[in-house]
This record gives structure tokens, sequence and C-alpha cells, in this order.
């Protein structure tokens, strides 16, 4: 099966995890409703890496007290992906989330793309 996915990179102050959590609890079910197939949010546990690699925490952007987030959202095509997106942004609760909700990070230290799935075992 063919899968396209959302993923992000997300630096997330360590004080604001749990409010995270919550908002990204909320989001989920909301994605699922309009067909998203998987749903994830993770936070760091071992981003010690050795060169020449490049680590989680370099690439999000984070500082001294932040975290990092790694984010995705599974699909069956990048055009259902589309149709749900129109659908998610335009929800009552997600609109009333956005409006009432601080964000717990600095949205500019997101990183965001969408992928098409090459290898799906």
């Amino acid at each position: 099966m063919a899968i396209y996915v959302d993923g992000f990179l997300i630096a997330v102050p360590k004080k604001n995890v749990a409010a995270y959590r919550r908002m990204s609890a909320k989001a989920g079910k909301i994605w699922k409703k309009y067909g998203a197939l998987e749903y994830r949010e993770c936070v760091a546990d071992d981003l010690k890496v050795k060169r020449p690699m490049r680590s989680f925490t370099k690439c999000a952007g984070s500082k001294p007290g932040e975290t990092v987030m790694f984010s995705w959202i599974v699909y069956r095509s990048k055009k259902q992906r589309d149709q749900a997106n129109a659908k998610i942004m335009k929800d009552p609760k997600l609109l009333e989330m956005m409006q009432n909700t601080p964000m717990p990070f600095d949205m500019k230290q997101m990183a965001y793309g969408g992928f098409k799935a090459i290898v799906d075992l």
C-alpha cells in the first residue's frame, strides 16, 4: 500500500511538553476523524550521535531548556492528505483550540514537509 507522510521536527521548551502533549492529543483526534491513518508525536529520548551524523537537536535548532519532538501523520495518498487538511483547517474544534490555546512552541522552529513512501514493509 502506497502511503503519504507529513513529517514534523519541532523544538519545544521542556516546561511546555505537557501542554504540547495535551494539544497534540486533541489535534490527533481531529486528524484521525478526517482520515489520517496514523498520528504520532514523539519526544526526544536518545539524541546523542557521533560525527559525521547530524543530531535532531541541531536540525531542530533547539536551545538550552528545549527538547525535540519528532512527529508524523500517515495518509493513504497525497490527494487524501490534501482533502483531509482542507477539512481539518475548517474544523470548529481545531479553530477553537487555535484561538484559545497558546502555542507551546515557536512556530518558526518547526520544520515540516510531505513525503512519498518509497519503502513500506
